[in-house]
């Protein structure tokens, strides 16, 4: 079976800044969004991928949970319903290459989704895997992890940004 990899959208493409759809009806075009996830996820060699980042604006995710990374985890229509464990946690993005931040977020979270299916389900996630979950629901929001970094962070990751597109300048 051949993998049907996806260009992951790259920051500053507007379209990663569009808000994403509520899934209403659970048909093939929602099950090839998650085949295309799971593969392009597969492919990138990233831990989570929002529908937003390959240019289809659904509110659907995969994670790859640290307890067993081959196997993604599929969020439709992912609601937090609760937060905790609050601490400063290092991400990247697929969509921002090259660039971690420092991003405050709750370790631990509840959640209320769907399955590609459309059942629902509630489920809670710790570590990482609630990290990559609220990193993964920015983005379909049309918010991106550095959105959320402190402003001394921000203004350190532009002057890295300005320097190095100098560099290539003058080379």
């Amino acid at each position: 079976m051949t993998l049907t990899v996806r260009a992951i959208l790259k920051h500053p493409d507007a379209a990663l800044q569009r808000v994403a759809e509520r899934v209403v009806k659970f048909d093939t075009k929602v099950s090839s969004i998650v085949r295309d996830l799971q593969d392009t996820l597969e492919d990138a060699g990233g831990i989570g991928l929002a529908a937003t980042q390959i240019d289809q604006h659904l509110q659907i995710i995969a994670i790859l949970p640290t307890h067993n990374p081959r196997a993604p985890r599929i969020y439709v229509n992912p609601e937090i319903t609760a937060k905790s464990a609050w601490g400063l946690v290092e991400e990247s993005c697929l969509s921002v290459p090259g660039v971690v931040g420092h991003v405050f977020r709750a370790t631990k979270v509840s959640l209320a989704a769907q399955d590609e299916g459309g059942s629902s389900f509630e489920y809670a996630l710790e570590g990482m895997d609630a990290v990559c979950l609220q990193h993964e629901i920015d983005h379909l929001s049309g918010k991106l992890f550095t959105d959320r970094l402190p402003l001394l962070e921000k203004c350190r990751l532009q002057l890295k940004s300005l320097f190095m597109h100098k560099a290539l300048q003058d080379h």
